[in-house]
């Protein structure tokens, strides 16, 4: 706020230093016939060092005012960077559902850009031309009043025309962000799915539809350049129209003896200066009016309301024991609030048990889980945790105590040792070896040259799918999580892989309480309850050995798939 107010301070004083030029420099053609005005005691030889002074001056200024106002500017667009990430990061799973990766993307690096070139170039460069502009009429009006009143009539037509231009320019400015936060997407779709695109040989379909989207952009800055260039042609042809006509009135007064020629000359650099600054002004406004839209772009994402809001450091897990109730819990997603994908689920688990949902795709199991990590908010019935309802819990305390190993493990493009240590950031040396043992990851991370240090890639796409899955194990294990969460955890592996990662995830069990969600069914033989769901409902219950001799029962039938048994 300093540096603001100091910048501020020295754009006005070097503005107001500039507007002394083109008087000195009418007071000098004056003297220079002999009919000086003000009884300056220099002579005509001397004025070189005033108007060397007055130059130099304003160019410090302006230096320093410059320098002043980005650092304003670069430190205000990082503070809003870091809220605007923060906002979006700390948002809900629905919210994301609701919006594109690109969109929330472009937010944050187009409009943002926007804003940082307005407010470090333009917003100053505005502000400047209105303090000319104010000065100018203001000299003019002292020193020819009857030119003035000519030029100033000419002004509320401008900001009229100015104003009713800018509501277009907004609005044009606007849909060309949305429809470049649309580009943007595209391009974030097509890159995180490259492997689908190539295994499709859909290039050229990618390509066409970018190019469709790109057109679209260029069809809305066409017709935001043709509204802009109106307005600078009705600014330039109304503006110095109205100046050559004031001239013309100023060589009759010279002419006529009712003016110097000095003041006439002052006049003459006056209103070039003040037709510049007015010039400017037109194409500054419609600038600032542009970043208006993404102003409201952002601050709508500003203004929503956060899920969470620990972001001081690392986040105490809940003291949890482990045992969970689910009681006639019935859900629906927002965006498909007409089919209820849990319908009066009932189950327990106690604390130190393992179970495991079994059933279809879209027959509720990931549902349950997400429930239980507070993704979305129950309809009705409740879910209890050590008989205590799971809304009474902090949302981030609650899930640090909770650990899952999905189906699809999503690595950071670092090192090994920055994507286990995301289970426990402040983890020793001697606890990070422990996990990756415990994991089964030092069977390859010995074999690397850089170790711990061993850069995994984007999406940790230089490991195959166990090393990941290993890592994700590691991470689970420094978590240490009083619940935990395995999705699919071995679906996606070869024999020896699974059987690698079976070892880390016994470990991983050992002394936790734990949901299973499974497909295959050889990885929950052992479990303490299964259950099967169907449609949203939990259709049988027990142990392995029970279900697989219930005839007709559709664990039993996906056994006889699986294992190829009978009965």
């Amino acid at each position: 706020m300093v540096q603001f107010i100091i910048g501020m301070f020295l754009l006005i004083v070097g503005s107001l230093l500039f507007m002394v030029f083109p008087g000195a420099a009418g007071e000098m053609a004056n003297m220079a016939v002999g009919k000086g005005k003000y009884n300056l005691n220099i002579e005509v030889e001397d004025f070189w060092w005033i108007f060397l002074i007055i130059l130099v001056g304003q160019g410090i200024l302006s230096y320093i005012r410059t320098i002043l106002f980005t650092i304003v500017s670069e430190k205000g667009m990082a503070d809003l960077r870091k809220d605007l990430y923060n906002k979006i990061i700390t948002q809900s799973i629905s919210f994301f559902e609701e919006r594109r990766v690109g969109e929330l993307t472009s937010r944050i690096t187009t409009d943002v850009e926007q804003l940082q070139t307005t407010f470090s170039i333009t917003l100053a460069e505005f502000l400047r031309q209105v303090v000319t502009i104010v000065v100018g009429i203001i000299i003019l009006a002292a020193l020819t009043p009857k030119l003035s009143l000519l030029m100033l009539a000419t002004f509320p037509i401008i900001v009229i025309t100015a104003m009713v231009f800018g509501r277009y320019i907004r609005k044009l400015s606007r849909k060309r962000q949305d429809k470049l936060a649309e580009t943007n997407t595209i391009v974030e779709e097509t890159f995180q799915s490259l492997s689908i695109v190539k295994s499709f040989t859909n290039e050229w379909l990618e390509s066409i539809r970018y190019a469709k989207s790109v057109g679209e952009v260029v069809k809305i800055s066409i017709d935001f350049a043709k509204v802009r260039g109106l307005f600078f042609v009705f600014i330039i042809t109304f503006l110095f129209g109205g100046l050559f006509f004031i001239l013309w009135r100023g060589a009759l007064m010279v002419k006529y003896g009712q003016m110097e020629v000095g003041d006439l000359f002052s006049f003459i650099i006056y209103t070039g200066i003040l037709g510049g600054a007015i010039a400017s002004f037109g194409n500054l406004y419609t600038t600032i009016a542009g970043s208006v839209g993404a102003t409201e772009r952002v601050m709508a994402i500003l203004e929503t309301e956060h899920e969470v809001n620990q972001l001081d450091g690392p986040v105490e897990p809940a003291p949890l024991v482990g045992d969970i109730q689910y009681r006639d819990v019935r859900f629906s997603y927002t965006s498909r609030k007409d089919v209820e994908v849990l319908k009066g689920v009932d189950l327990e688990i106690l604390q130190g048990q393992k179970i495991a949902l079994v059933g279809q795709s879209g027959s509720g199991k990931s549902t349950i889980v997400q429930l239980l990590m507070k993704f979305y908010n129950i309809d009705s019935g409740e879910i209890l945790l050590d008989g205590k309802p799971i809304q009474d819990y902090d949302v981030s305390a609650l899930r640090a105590a909770i650990g899952i190993v999905p189906q699809e493990v999503i690595l950071f493009g670092g090192t090994i040792r920055e994507n286990i240590l995301y289970g426990k950031p402040s983890a020793t040396e001697e606890e990070l070896h422990l996990a990756a043992e415990k994991s089964n990851c030092l069977e390859f991370i010995d074999n690397f040259p850089e170790k711990f240090e061993t850069i995994v890639g984007d999406r940790g796409i230089k490991l195959s799918g166990g090393q990941r899955q290993r890592i994700a194990i590691a991470r689970a294990i420094l978590k240490d999580p009083k619940i935990l969460i395995l999705d699919e955890a071995t679906s996606s592996l070869d024999a020896e892989s699974e059987r690698i990662v079976q070892e880390a995830l016994e470990n991983l069990l050992e002394g936790r309480t734990a949901i299973i969600i499974a497909h295959r069914l050889a990885t929950v033989r052992d479990v303490d309850t299964i259950y099967v769901l169907d449609k949203g409902k939990i259709v049988e219950k027990g142990s392995h050995s029970e279900l697989i001799n219930q005839e007709s029962g559709i664990y039993s039938n996906l056994a006889k798939l699986q294992f190829d048994w009978v009965g």
